[in-house]
């Protein structure tokens, strides 16, 4: 929303607003909602709900525009500039606290912030203070200053808040938990930076991108310590000091990282001993002096390559799935390599859909795609120096490949079931048998060239489509 009657350094302001309002409705402790003015209308710029408190939510989404005489407070602020505190009934009988701050660019009154807070089940000392900080953050953040520091609160996340001379005026539950742990019994009227409170700490570190936040180590706790100086014409008002305790969360990161570059490593050996097979492969090819023998044992070194193929990706890219475009390619490229005359221009083609496989589709359908590529080369483009293979991807609830060349067809009196063929049974069983789909091998409607249709179950993890290259 774009209001014309505000400058662009208000209508910045506003930005910024929007910006640290989860903030703030996280540091207050409820629902928090920016509201301009419009003639004799209140609207709703934006809104945000709590991390740190549960809340009920009983606003609409989007923008509402709401008359002035429905929110008496906030339009008491418009007029005013001032700090408006009241009450609103929620509920029948219920009635919830509603704080409402002026954000002002010089005397005008640009906007008002509204926070509202249902105390009686907060049960919380020195809320006050959560309030002028707040207050602080607010106007703090309408300048032109850096708002990454103000990232949302967790209701683990402990919060400390220190006056100007950095003495501690406020401590939440969670801070206090994590300090007992440290040895400080009480942090309210500690000095922020006082020894008690860090004497436990063996490590710390920055982070050069985020000079407000640093690890810390203390004991068998990992923290991360975050910073921010509200400041006024130079002069420090207060400290925000939040302190996540990210020791689990790290120890499950590390647990993740071990067992990734275990399967990584799995990957890894499996692909040399499958590329040991396929050299055992070649090395009995070599010897034989049956023409039929050696095609059958290249045959099968490209089937062993095609599934080492998809092992070497993954231990690569250490990723528990394949796109299915990168099969593709990995495949054409290894039987180019090993099968095509140097003399024949085999070319091929991707479209459709960018599907992310997981291990057990992508090792079946590298070798479904093995096998249609091979039976092209040998079959299509009998008596021509050049040919095309494509695949195309649709995702819908199930997953439709159509991989088709421009070759010769099948022959009219072609039926797959009466087939022998060991490649056509190595795909059938693949796909009906492993991957419970349905196989199709027909000619185009053209006359000129073959289309082998698949279609699977959706894989697991696919639950959106993803948009891929355009046919």
């Amino acid at each position: 929303m774009r209001n014309h009657n505000l400058t662009n350094k208000q209508l910045n302001i506003l930005d910024r607003l929007q910006q640290i309002l989860p903030f703030a409705a996280d540091l207050a402790h409820g629902h928090a909602a920016v509201y301009v003015q419009e003639e004799d209308k209140l609207r709703v710029t934006a809104k945000a709900m709590p991390h740190t408190v549960y809340m009920q939510d009983t606003t609409e989404n989007g923008e509402d525009l709401v008359d002035a005489l429905a929110e008496p407070l906030v339009a008491e602020v418009f007029q005013s500039a001032q700090f408006v505190h009241g009450k609103r009934e929620q509920d029948y009988g219920h009635f919830i606290d509603m704080y409402v701050f002026p954000v002002a660019d010089g005397n005008k009154v640009i906007a008002a912030v509204s926070i509202e807070v249902d105390k009686d089940h907060l049960n919380m000392d020195d809320f006050s203070q959560l309030i002028k900080t707040t207050t602080d953050v607010l106007h703090y953040a309408a300048k032109d200053v850096d708002l990454a520091p103000f990232a949302p609160l967790s209701a683990s996340d402990g919060l400390i808040i220190t006056d100007q001379f950095s003495r501690i005026v406020f401590a939440n539950a969670a801070a206090q938990r994590i300090y007992r742990v440290l040895g400080v019994g009480s942090l309210k009227g500690c000095h922020l930076f006082d020894r008690q409170l860090s004497r436990h700490v063996t490590r710390e570190s920055f982070e050069r991108n985020r000079p407000w936040q640093k690890e810390l180590t203390a004991g068998d706790l990992l923290l991360i310590r975050r910073q921010i100086d509200l400041q006024a014409g130079g002069t420090l008002l207060r400290r925000i000091v939040i302190i996540s305790d990210v020791t689990e969360v790290r120890a499950k990161e590390q647990e993740i990282r071990i067992k990734s570059a275990v399967i990584q490593e799995i990957h890894h050996r499996v692909k040399n001993n499958l590329q040991t097979v396929a050299s055992l492969l070649r090395l009995q090819s070599r010897r034989s002096e049956s023409f039929e023998v050696k095609s059958a044992l290249s045959e099968s070194v490209n089937r062993v390559l095609s599934i080492a193929a998809v092992h070497d990706f993954l231990s690569r890219q250490g990723q528990d799935c394949m796109d299915i475009g990168q099969i593709m390619a990995e495949i054409f490229s290894q039987i180019k390599a090993s099968m095509v005359a140097a003399d024949f221009d085999l070319q091929q083609e991707f479209s459709g859909a960018s599907v992310s496989l997981p291990p057990k589709y992508a090792s079946s359908l590298a070798l479904v795609l093995n096998e249609l590529i091979i039976n092209a080369v040998e079959h299509a483009f009998a008596g021509r120096q050049a040919g095309l293979v494509g695949l195309k991807v649709e995702m819908t609830e199930e997953l439709k490949l159509d991989f088709y060349d421009d070759g010769c067809g099948l022959p009219a009196d072609f039926q797959l079931g009466k087939k022998r063929s060991l490649g056509l049974s190595i795909i059938r069983t693949l796909i009906e048998g492993d991957l419970a789909g349905t196989f199709q091998l027909v000619n185009d409607a053209s006359g000129r060239g073959t289309h082998a249709y698949i279609v699977l179950p959706r894989p697991e993890g696919q639950e959106q489509i993803v948009a891929g290259l355009e046919e």
